[in-house]
């Protein structure tokens, strides 16, 4: 099957450091290339990939220091794929919403992947208004805000099972905060669970322009005094050992979390996760298997002893069941099957219906 990944341009694929989206669609392109399908990859230029890559920027927006506004490179991106769209037999965007206008005539062709958060209300006009457009969720909570578009299905994200290696026996004696730092993502929480419980915490994150001002004014001043470090952001070869070696992971989220792809990652390492029952918490914890969700301060504090308790190997063999690559393509494989054979027309079904369906009739 011939296959366009349409990707963000502000990071390359994969990304050098934080990027989850573009981290997801370098592991799926990479899969479905392995599986046999032709695909080809529309990112930066400064992309690594075995698909056939289409430069639509000279290399990752966020690193190019001349570079002012996005939209332009989008623009020049999407012209591009237009222009080559009849050369596919699906094309999958992970770029949120630009394309819907240039690519409505062509819908049945296309799969949109939502990475962000949706319970915007200006997102409701804009689905409302291109009701043919065939959308994927990452976790059945990022439907909620909008019931009535049209999904074709729940899809979880998934990593490449060597890509981290298991700690059964860590030594680092620390709880980890990774990802970005930011209001939502509540890293006063994490310092506040660490030191209630007399544990170090080491902090891999990075701080956007965005949040430069609330860093400085809410989360540095924490960092004064014992038990805290502030790491700064990591690459993913770093972060076998950053989360192998924790005790555990702490993700006390304040928002909706679409997904939350730190999580998978500490359980690939065999590390338990905290999480705060936000967004996708729920679905993608296994609670007193993989982790715990919990509702406030207190019962994170209260539930460390028994997140510490948690069996490292469980943890790993829940996610190689839930949360490899391979079960992620073959998710995605099975969307594109039903298109391509249907001439467009994609049943409506769930992540776990898809893998029953394709693990009995390959992709070809």
């Amino acid at each position: 099957m011939k296959i366009a990944q349409i990707g963000p341009l502000i990071e390359s694929v994969p990304p050098r450091f934080y990027g989850g989206t573009e981290r997801i669609v370098s592991y799926l392109t990479e899969e479905l290339v392995a599986q046999g399908h032709d695909v080809t990859l529309f990112a930066s230029g400064d992309s690594i990939t075995s698909a056939n890559l289409i430069p639509c920027c000279e290399k990752a927006l966020r690193l190019n220091p001349a570079v002012r506004d996005p939209i332009p490179y989008y623009m020049i991106m999407l012209d591009r794929v237009r222009r080559m769209a009849s050369s596919f037999d699906v094309l999958h965007f992970h770029i949120d919403q630009f394309h819907c206008p240039l690519f409505r005539g062509i819908a049945r062709s296309t799969v949109t992947t939502l990475h962000g958060r949706q319970d915007l209300p200006d997102l409701q006009q804009l689905y409302r208004a291109f009701p043919d457009m065939g959308l994927v969720s990452i976790s059945d909570s990022q439907r909620e805000p909008i019931p009535f578009a049209n999904f074709l299905g729940t899809v979880y994200h998934g990593l490449p099972e060597n890509l981290h290696r298991p700690t059964f026996s860590p030594r680092g004696g620390y709880l980890a905060f990774l990802g970005r730092i930011s209001p939502e993502k509540r890293l006063d929480r994490a310092i506040e669970i660490a030191r209630a419980v007399g544990f170090p915490l080491k902090i891999a994150a990075k701080v956007d322009a965005a949040d430069i001002d609330y860093f400085e004014a809410k989360i540095k001043p924490l960092l004064n005094g014992n038990g805290v470090e502030f790491i700064g952001e990591i690459a993913d070869a770093e972060k076998s050992e950053f989360l192998g070696e924790a005790s555990a992971l702490l993700f006390p989220i304040n928002w909706p979390e679409p997904f939350g792809l730190v999580m998978i990652e500490a359980m690939a390492c065999g590390t338990p996760v905290l999480a705060f029952r936000h967004g996708a918490a729920p679905e993608v914890i296994d609670d007193g298997v993989t982790g715990f969700v919990v509702d406030d301060i207190e019962s994170a504090i209260a539930t460390i002893p028994r997140l510490l308790s948690l069996d490292r190997r469980r943890i790993r063999e829940a996610f190689e069941n839930r949360f490899t690559v391979e079960r992620m393509a073959i998710n995605y494989g099975a969307l594109y099957a039903r298109a391509y054979t249907s001439h467009g027309h994609i049943p409506k079904v769930h992540s776990e219906e898809m893998v029953a369906s394709a693990m009995g009739n390959a992709v070809n």
